[in-house]
């Protein structure tokens, strides 16, 4: 498949003024749907404005190629627009893009296309041919100038060969003197930038380089051992996990994919100049890495390690707690309303909190130790289990069994950051041991040191944690009447924020760390239902305004509508962000609003939610049920409405653009 297969002349806009990003992605988009691409708009710019929160699909010298593959997309296409004026992209070089190409691929099927969106890539990578492209008087010439470029680039011989993938050793030489992997996260067209980026650089400073791809359709150019045990180092440009085991003892420049494009020389000097580090695969270690050392902030990397603990920990929450719900259920069908052994008064209710009870209470272990293993790979995870169970037990110097008051979520929380760099610690003195040792690092000193340690640690750190989860716990004891209303309103607000990001998970955690000691006036199960109805508010509002109010959305939108309804009340409040990313001045308040009424309203009626997840497939094991449905109505209309009140009206042929009849039926 050639590239003026995928580019045809409805997709291309020359000579186009966006003021901002967001217009140039939105006129892209739009240039793709004219060429029968996409089926749902809203959805593929979620795919868009997702791949462009992992890194800027800017690569320099004034070219953007923002690209998707989603389920969104009907068939691979490519849209362009040159803007002689320039936008904002966030460019690694500081500069404006000016020559804007957007792939759109399938998510699943044959993957045909890549090759086309491949060669596309690399052809831009001539800043020559850059140039002419932004001097086309038409769309005519536009296409015709890549059709050249593609057949002077790729023949016959090399179309099954879309990318450059080596500098070839001089005369006599059978090995290379650099290697590299590059990979992004949709493997479509920065790999391949990338790749050939290298290659080239490395031909003018005369070195010999193979690069292996790991794109969307396979890996290309694999590195073979032979290669890797006679080169002097490998430069992985990646922005998700490759393979790294291969290249133990090797040196090796880890950076993001981008640099590989940006920074070619820089990368293949640190190799050629021995500046770079020697890569030690740890025994019992994860095999692979995205790690992306030379752009990840310390910010990043912590709310990832922590994001690792959490996504282990929820099923292990969500699962035991709704079991432990269930319990209470079925002790009330039988004529229980309460008492210090309400779900567990029938053999069926005791059985079911029981085994919810083990689950639940491997919260704080899993958390803590899977936060460890993101930071020191595997060697941390049972110094992190160790850590949490120390935490939950609340064990001391003067009571090392513990048992009386917990550390709860904080204890654990930071005793999964604690193990990880103990452990990281320990890896960092034992590199001074001999090699004969190697084998024992990991089944023994690890393990040995690091559990010690940090039970000598948590003895110091579970005192204030206790004090700090007792003032907690006594103060949301206290909350009554107005109190907790406007907490109830904060919760739900914060919830509805950003919809599935950190403010939204930070509500969430804080909500699901109340479930262990709820307070003996049961705010912490009011917390969690304040919570959840906050999260279920958004999607909600959205799909109920694309219902009401027809002629503020665009047919794709009114579609995606539909979902949402299904999604809002499966407790999923991420169904909002595509809405929120297009439109962000008037849905994020609208739904702030309606979510914290909501919040608001669940703790006047005093609504007690055991569950951490289910959205209203649990709304049976809520404490008056029927107080907080209506506190769910509630605020789904205020959200639907304000946010209704914020957008107009689109112009009518926006609006109906797939319909000559159905903008007559509205009644909005």
């Amino acid at each position: 498949m050639k590239i003026n297969e995928l580019l045809t002349k409805p997709g291309v806009k020359l000579n186009f003024s966006a003021a901002n990003r967001d217009e140039a992605i939105d006129e892209l988009i739009e240039l793709l749907d004219a060429e029968g691409c996409i089926s749902d708009r809203a959805a593929f710019k979620e795919g868009i404005m997702a791949r462009e929160r992992l890194s800027s699909t800017a690569v320099g010298g004034g070219i953007a190629i923002p690209h998707a593959k989603v389920d969104a997309v009907k068939k691979a296409g490519i849209a362009a627009i040159t803007v002689p004026a320039g936008v904002d992209y966030h460019t690694p070089d500081q500069k404006p893009a000016d020559l804007l190409f957007m792939i759109a691929a399938p998510a699943s099927g044959s993957d045909i296309h890549l090759k086309a969106l491949q060669r596309l890539a690399v052809l831009l990578t001539d800043p020559q041919f850059k140039t002419e492209l932004m001097q086309a008087a038409n769309a005519e010439e536009f296409l015709r100038l890549i059709t050249e470029k593609e057949e002077e680039k790729f023949s016959e011989k090399k179309a099954a060969e879309p990318t450059v993938s080596s500098s070839e050793p001089e005369a006599g030489q059978k090995t290379y003197s650099v290697l590299a992997v590059t990979a992004c996260p949709t493997g479509i067209a920065h790999t391949f930038m990338a790749a050939e980026d290298l290659v080239k650089k490395a031909k003018q400073m005369g070195v010999s380089l193979k690069v292996e791809t790991d794109g969307a359709d396979g890996t290309d150019n694999a590195l073979t051992s032979d290669e890797i045990a006679a080169c002097k180092g490998i430069i992985v440009a990646v922005d998700r996990e490759v393979e790294m085991d291969r290249f133990d003892g090797k040196p090796v420049v880890k950076a993001s994919v981008s640099a590989g494009i940006r920074e070619p020389e820089r990368l293949i000097r640190k190799i050629m100049e021995g500046q770079a580090p020697v890569y030690h695969r740890t025994s019992g270690s994860s095999a692979k890495t995205n790690s992306r050392d030379e752009s990840d902030t310390v910010g990043h990397r912590i709310y990832k390690q922590l994001m690792n603990g959490v996504s282990h920990m929820l099923p292990f929450v969500i699962g035991g707690g709704i079991l432990i719900a269930i319990a209470f259920l079925v002790d009330a069908a039988n004529g229980v309303t309460g008492g210090p052994n309400f779900g567990s008064t029938t053999a069926v209710a005791k059985f079911l909190k029981t085994v919810g009870g083990f689950s639940f209470n491997l919260m704080l272990p899993v958390l803590a130790g899977y936060i460890a293993m993101a930071i020191a790979d595997r060697p941390g995870l049972a110094v992190g289990f160790v850590g949490g169970i120390l935490a939950m037990n609340g064990s001391t110097f003067a009571n090392p069994a513990g048992g009386k008051v917990s550390a709860g979520f904080l204890g654990a929380l930071f005793a999964g950051f604690i193990a990880g760099y103990l452990v990281l610690g320990l890896k960092k003195l034992c590199k001074w041991l001999p090699k004969s040792l190697e084998g024992i690092k990991s089944i023994l000193i690890y393990p040995l040191a690091g559990i010690f340690l940090i039970g000598i640690v948590m003895a110091f750190l579970n005192p204030v944690m206790i004090w700090i989860n007792d003032g907690i716990t006594n103060f949301l004891t206290g909350l009554n009447g107005s109190a907790a209303i406007v907490l109830g309103l904060i919760v739900g607000g914060m919830m509805a924020t950003d919809m599935g990001g950190p403010i939204n998970k930070a509500t969430y955690l804080f909500a699901v760390a109340q479930l262990a000691s709820p307070g003996s006036n049961g705010i912490g199960f009011q917390i969690m239902a304040a919570s959840m109805i906050g999260g279920m508010v958004p999607p909600l509002a959205i799909a109920l305004c694309t219902t009401l109010f027809k002629n503020r959305f665009t047919p794709q939108e009114r579609q995606s509508g539909i979902v949402n309804y299904v999604m809002g009340l499966s407790f999923i409040t991420e169904g909002a962000i595509p809405f929120a990313a297009a439109d962000p001045l008037r849905v994020i308040p609208s739904m702030i609003v309606g979510s914290a009424i909501s919040g608001g309203i669940c703790m006047v009626f005093g609504c007690q939610l055991h569950a951490p997840h289910g959205g209203i497939f649990v709304l049976p094991t809520i404490s008056n049920p029927l107080g907080y449905f209506f506190a769910l109505l509630v605020g789904t209309v205020a959200g639907c409405l304000l946010l209704a009140l914020l957008k107009k009206p689109l112009p009518k042929e926006v609006y109906d653009a797939k319909s000559g009849t159905e903008a007559n039926s509205d009644l909005f």
